[in-house]
């Protein structure tokens, strides 16, 4: 497919080590794939994509993520039954029989779970874009911040391989990169990421069913929390930030999983004045998730780090022990402080 000159050349940053993951992933027999707890569009997608990519070559995948594959994101799935869920009988045999496990879209053994001690680390292969942390999963892993999202390095991957990207894998793709570049609007939208979405459009993708998909179906208990969810919103003029609360109290009441909290932090981050958004949400067993945006120069990895978990500059996530009201004031005070230097 002929495309614009030197864009969709993989950088030299990526490309040795991406042909030995290719080479490591095209010899094995099955590979699982994972990715982090609360997997996004971009995890989601990057798996669609290698899982397509890898049965095309005659290579069994399974993916086995420490939490439930979004429904929102199953539409990427080349067929419904390569999602094996982690605690099931056909989870477990898959990470039985594995003989090569690859990390999409996060490095850090904390933000894969409990699967974390399931992941040998001779047989695991990461492929991400975030910045590295302390601790890295596997022995083989290319980790380039410079990419839109861990979707282009996918692209990279299987372009690198000698192949075309597959149209089963090309939706899954195409998604990771609209999700992790907010639709092209981020920072981190590059010339590449634009040059690399379009060959993917075209390989048959329909945009506009994308946008359905993603972003304009909902169901009305999304709505209901996104409207208790703003009755908590504060805001504190002096240094930018603003904040909002959800119990799992609202939660379990409206019956909301974990997508329907998906984009709910931008409403505080659309406030006029806001360098920090964040958001503080419990989950069933006795932990806060906090999210925290960022739209101005500070660097929100830095401070989610701090509480234990990370991500990128402008955009990460931390879960914490303990109910939201005793974990937001220490939070909100580092962030505060931070904002204020």
């Amino acid at each position: 497919m002929a495309h614009t000159p030197g864009l969709l050349d993989v950088p030299d940053s990526r490309s040795f080590t991406l042909r030995r993951v290719a080479q490591r992933l095209l010899g094995a027999r099955h590979v699982v794939l994972t990715t982090h707890v609360n997997a996004d569009g971009d995890g989601c997608g990057s798996q669609a994509a290698v899982a397509a990519w890898l049965e095309e070559q005659g290579v069994e995948a399974t993916i086995v993520n420490p939490t439930e594959f979004p429904q929102t994101f199953r539409f990427l799935l080349h067929r419904q039954d390569v999602v094996a869920e982690l605690g099931t009988p056909e989870g477990e045999a898959a990470l039985e029989d594995a003989d090569l496990f690859l990390v999409l879209d996060t490095s850090e053994p904390q933000r894969v779970g409990d699967l974390a001690p399931r992941l040998p680390p001779a047989r695991t292969l990461v492929v991400d874009h975030h910045p590295a942390g302390r601790e890295v999963v596997g022995d083989t892993a290319v980790q380039d911040p410079s990419a839109a999202a861990t979707g282009e390095m996918v692209f990279d991957l299987i372009t690198v391989s000698g192949d075309e990207v597959p149209t089963s894998a090309a939706l899954g793709a195409y998604v990771a990169l609209v999700s992790d570049t907010g639709s092209f609007r981020y920072s981190n939208t590059t010339p590449r990421a634009h040059a690399v979405a379009a060959d993917l459009l075209g390989r048959g993708i329909d945009p506009e069913v994308v946008y359905r998909r993603l972003f304009a179906t909902a169901p009305l208990r999304r709505l209901e929390l996104l409207r208790e969810a703003l009755a908590t919103l504060q805001f504190d003029e002096e240094v930018g930030l603003a904040w909002m609360m959800v119990t799992r109290e609202t939660a379990e009441r409206l019956n909301a999983d974990g997508e329907d909290f998906d984009g709910l932090i931008e409403h505080a981050r659309s406030i006029a004045g806001t360098e920090v958004a964040l958001l503080f949400r419990e989950t069933d067993d006795g932990k806060t998730k906090i999210s925290f945006r960022s739209n101005g120069h500070a660097d929100v990895n830095r401070l989610a780090r701090k509480f234990g978990g990370g991500g990128h500059v402008k955009a990460a996530g931390a879960l914490v022990d303990g109910p939201a009201a005793r974990i937001a004031p220490p939070v909100i005070a580092a962030v505060h402080d931070a904002l204020r230097r």
